[in-house]
């Protein structure tokens, strides 16, 4: 492989990727602050720099080791993932937020996983835009409406069912 192939391939491929997975793990902690959970900002988590995010190993090492061992036929990778301190959160609201299928949010990467390959292929393209596209269906109430209140509504609903024998035992 020559040099400039990988120039090519590095800025065609990893630098939109990096800027992906740094959106995504900065609107996480977003999302945790705003539900009330303010450890991912104390750390200065919440920042679109990209070196705050990057996993040595999830997001350097793993992706080129797997570049050069299936000759750029199969890369995965990782960001450092956002604290989260689940017993700060206001409501349970975050879980329901990140199922949303669109990338570059882990719903997005369940429906990509779930598509057949041409579809996927499709869908994945969105994901440097997916964060925009995200907020801007949060601003225009779209996702708590259609999305979260339904899918809360949905997450409660399964809990209480699951907790109805021990209610009913020890209540």
């Amino acid at each position: 492989m020559d040099i400039a192939n990988l120039i090519q391939t590095v800025a065609i491929y990893a630098l939109p990727v990096l800027f992906a997975i740094t959106v995504h793990e900065a609107a996480h902690g977003y999302a945790a602050r705003h539900f009330g959970d303010n450890t991912a900002y104390s750390m200065g988590r919440i920042t679109l720099n990209p070196m705050k995010h990057i996993d040595p190993f999830g997001t350097i090492a793993m992706p080129l080791l797997l570049y050069f061992a299936t000759s750029g036929a199969f890369l995965f990778g990782y960001a450092k993932p956002v604290p989260v301190n689940f017993g700060n959160l206001r409501h349970l609201v975050m879980w329901a937020f990140n199922l949303v299928p669109l990338p570059p949010l882990d719903g997005g990467r369940i429906l990509v996983g779930l598509l057949p390959w041409k579809l996927a292929h499709a869908v994945s393209r969105v994901e440097p835009f997916g964060f925009f596209i995200v907020m801007g269906l949060v601003i225009m109430g779209v996702v708590g409406t259609w999305w979260l209140r339904p899918l809360i509504d949905l997450g409660y609903g399964a809990i209480g069912l699951l907790l109805t024998p021990l209610t009913a035992l020890f209540g």
